[in-house]
Parts: C-alpha cells; sequence; structure tokens
C-alpha cells in the first residue's frame, strides 16, 4: 500500500510540471520598463516577454499580456487598497504580474510569489564627472593630452621656422663666412619660447620673413595663454563646488545634490522603514524636498542634467548606464533583494513557476537573456561640458594661423635669397641655379666647403 502512494505521489508531481491543455489562456500584467518591456511598433519586448515566452514552452500555457493601467507596481495606500499590478492580480483581473517586480514581505502577505529570476539591490545613479575623485584638477587639466602635443609640435615647427629663415634670409645673414649666424638653432627655440613668457629675447629678426613668424607667433603665443589662462578660471570655480560622491553616506552628508527615488515603489518602503541613520537621513531630505519621481525614465533623465542622484534597484540602473556613456552607478549596493512573479493567493501556478525558473536558471537561460538585453549600446557624450579641458580641434583656427603664417615666411625668405642670386649672377655672368646652389651650400654647408669653394672662385678668376 506504500508502494502505491508513493507511486501516485511521483507521478503526480511529474505531472504537476504542465499546465492542462484544456486550460483557460491566461492574463499576464506587466508593466513598460526597458528593457524589460518596450514597445515595437504594435508588439513587446523586452526581458521579461522572453521570460514569459520560455515559461510558456516549459509549462505549456498560452497567455495574453496586457500593460498595467496605472503604470505602476503596486503599493497598499491608507485604506488598505492595493494600486498597480499587484492590485490587478489581488482583483483577479489578471493572472500572473511579470515585471521587475521586487518581492517584500507586504506583497508576499496579499499574493502568491514565485522564486525570484533575478537578484539585485538599491543603489544610485549620477553624472560621471560628480563621482569622480576631487584631487583630478592639476596645472596640465585646461588643455587634454592631445592639445599639449599640438603645442609642443608647434613650437618644435616654429622654433626650426625661425633658424632656416635666420639661415635663408639675405638680410639676417648677409656673409656666411664673414658673420657670425645670430640665430642658432639654440637661439631660436630660446626666442619663442621668450615669446610664450611674453618676454622679449633679443636679438630680434631684422627680415621681413622673420618678422612675419615672430609676429604670428606672438599672436599664437597670447591667445593661447588667453585660452589657458581662461579656462584655468573656470575649472578652479568647477573644483571648488565639486562634491566627490561614491557611497549613500556621501549622498547623505552632502547638500550640493539632490537626490530621489520612484514615489510608489518598494525603495521608498525601505528607506522609510529603515533604523540605519544614514538611510533614514536620505529619507527625510526626500520627504523634506518633496525629491520623488514618477517613473525610473524621469529620475535617470534627472540624473544626466548633473545635479541629481537617481536611487533605484541596481539592475535597472545597470541597463542606464549601458545606454548613456555620461552617467555612472555608485559600486555601492544595499538591501539585496529579488524579483518574482506575483499569483493570486493560493493559486496552483507558483510552485509550477517555481520549478521552471530554476531549470531555466540551471541550463543558462536566464544568464543569456540577461547578457542579451543588458548589452552596452551607449552613444558618446555629445558637445563639450563647461570645464572640460580644451582640444586642438576647439583651436584649429589659431593653428591654421600659425601654420599659414610659418609658410608663408618661409617663402618671403626663399624670395630674398632668389632675388640675391639673380642680382649676383648678372654681375658674375653666371647661372642663377649655380649661384643659388652656391649660396645655399654656404649656408647650410660647414666652413671648411666654403672657404674651398672661394680659394677656387679666386684661382678661376
Amino acid at each position: 500500500m506504500t508502494g502505491f502512494v508513493a507511486l501516485v505521489f511521483c507521478v503526480a508531481a511529474l505531472t504537476a510540471w504542465r499546465v492542462p491543455a484544456d486550460a483557460k489562456e491566461l492574463t499576464i500584467t506587466t508593466i513598460k520598463q526597458e528593457p524589460y518591456t518596450v514597445s515595437r511598433g504594435s508588439e513587446l519586448e523586452g526581458y521579461c516577454i522572453d521570460l514569459i515566452s520560455e515559461l510558456s514552452k516549459e509549462l505549456g500555457f498560452k497567455y495574453k499580456l496586457s500593460l498595467v493601467k496605472d503604470n505602476r507596481y503596486g503599493a497598499m495606500d491608507a485604506s488598505g487598497t492595493w494600486s498597480g499590478m499587484i492590485g490587478e492580480v489581488i482583483r483577479g483581473e489578471a493572472d500572473l504580474a511579470v515585471a521587475p517586480l521586487t518581492l517584500t514581505a507586504v506583497r508576499e502577505a496579499h499574493v502568491d510569489m514565485s522564486t525570484p529570476f533575478m537578484q539585485t539591490g538599491i543603489s544610485f545613479l549620477l553624472r560621471r564627472d560628480s563621482a569622480s575623485e576631487e584631487s583630478s584638477f592639476s596645472l596640465l587639466s585646461p588643455f587634454s593630452t592631445d592639445m599639449w602635443v599640438g603645442i609642443l609640435v608647434a613650437f618644435l615647427l616654429t622654433g626650426l621656422c625661425i633658424f632656416l629663415v635666420g639661415r635663408i634670409s639675405p638680410t639676417e645673414w648677409a656673409e656666411p663666412d664673414r658673420e657670425e649666424h645670430s640665430f642658432t638653432l639654440l637661439h631660436s627655440f630660446w626666442y619663442i619660447t621668450g615669446a610664450l613668457t611674453l618676454q622679449g629675447a633679443g636679438p630680434h629678426p631684422k627680415a621681413p620673413s622673420g618678422r612675419l613668424i615672430s609676429a604670428i607667433w606672438w599672436l599664437f603665443a597670447v591667445l593661447l595663454l588667453a585660452c589657458y589662462f581662461g579656462n584655468f578660471s573656470s575649472m578652479l570655480q568647477s573644483n571648488s563646488k565639486h562634491v566627490s560622491i561614491k557611497t549613500f553616506e556621501d549622498l547623505a552628508n552632502q547638500d550640493v545634490m539632490d537626490y530621489g527615488t520612484v514615489e510608489a515603489g518598494s525603495t521608498k518602503s525601505f528607506f522609510k522603514n529603515s533604523n540605519n541613520p544614514v538611510y533614514r537621513r536620505i529619507y527625510e531630505h526626500m520627504e523634506r524636498k518633496k525629491s520623488y519621481v514618477s517613473s525610473m525614465e524621469e529620475g535617470v533623465r534627472l540624473a544626466q542634467g548633473g545635479n541629481f542622484a537617481f536611487i533605484g534597484e541596481a539592475v535597472s540602473l545597470d541597463l542606464a548606464v549601458a545606454r548613456h556613456c555620461k552617467l555612472s552607478r555608485s559600486e555601492e549596493a544595499i538591501a539585496m533583494r529579488a524579483y518574482s512573479i506575483a499569483a493570486p493567493l493560493g493559486s496552483p501556478l507558483v510552485k509550477n513557476l517555481t520549478m521552471a525558473i530554476l531549470k531555466l536558471s540551471e541550463s543558462g537561460e536566464l544568464t543569456y537573456l540577461r547578457q542579451k538585453w543588458w548589452a552596452s549600446s551607449c552613444v558618446a557624450v555629445d558637445g563639450a561640458h563647461t570645464s572640460e579641458a580644451l582640444r586642438p580641434h576647439d583651436l584649429r583656427d589659431l593653428f591654421l594661423l600659425l601654420g599659414l603664417g610659418l609658410g608663408v615666411g618661409l617663402l618671403l625668405a626663399l624670395l630674398e635669397l632668389v632675388s640675391r642670386a639673380r642680382n649676383q649672377a648678372k654681375e658674375g655672368k653666371k647661372s642663377c641655379c649655380s649661384v643659388m646652389t652656391s649660396e645655399l651650400s654656404r649656408r647650410f654647408g660647414s666652413k671648411g666647403e666654403s672657404a674651398e669653394q672661394d680659394d677656387s672662385d679666386k684661382s678661376k678668376a
């Protein structure tokens, strides 16, 4: 007799896995929240939609989806009436509520909830610049790394151009064999360094080409310094107001940034019922400021504005970080909780749902769905923000002006040398090219070579 009872029990346990084929179509209520449930045209998709589809395959039931009418998860008012999805399940308007619905004691007392399909905790979301270190400011901060590299390249090119003009221009160096060259490579760099500090470092160029390059470099230096000190001042003011926020205690101890959570949700209930002094201060602040938001979307939008920290469940905040590159989630997560499926009290579906969820977890299907819907797709932050390091493209016109000045200066120096070569060619009845080659050799060759060339010319004469 005992064996027969055991056999009947095993058969019952096995058949309990599936819903009878002639069972009524289940009505499932859900809520719109990315990526759990989102609209694509006339259809719904998302993590919860895929979860329902997998559960229906496991348990063999048909279902009809509907969005919750008041767009709320569910909270009980003073009269004991429930709103949101929990209210619809209690009133019999829906057979199941499938959403990021937090498993709480008060909900468990009024509905049956399955084993959790996702674990999470409470954290907060804010702009990345608000979560950074306070000591990030330095003397190099007004310009980006690319900008400093660009300035170094401009400095080297200008020094080289001053050196070349000093050698090529006959006005600067008329007699290479007898005169000392004023603008050596070392003095050229020293000269433009003096311009960067708004100090003169003589001797100064005498040729029009050298003066042109000198004037363009001075203009470049003055405008560059103006941009540097302007951004320097802006960063100092921004840094004086900056507050580094990494934990809930940091959030509670500052008064620069406002913060809040969804008005009717389990996160608010946690802070309201907590005996922790830090969490109590956070709740009192939200009550005093009335800084609650109506939905997660509104909280994320306010956090993107830069002066608001949105408190919510970590797994939902992770999605916002994956979608918006400028946002950052605090590493601290408190009050670990879980998402479950709600059904009416005494519903025979709960046991079956629990077993099906465990099977999906063991097979890795829930992990796959998490990776699928939480994949990062954030787009780089558009536009520049106040007190941001200047980049080369911000001052591209200034660099173009300097490049144009250097090119024109070198061209003028070459024209001066060509003009001198032509005059010498006419006087000595030589070809202009040979005189030009001789001049370049005297200016850029060694003195020994120049002396040998002069002796050869004299012997020929």
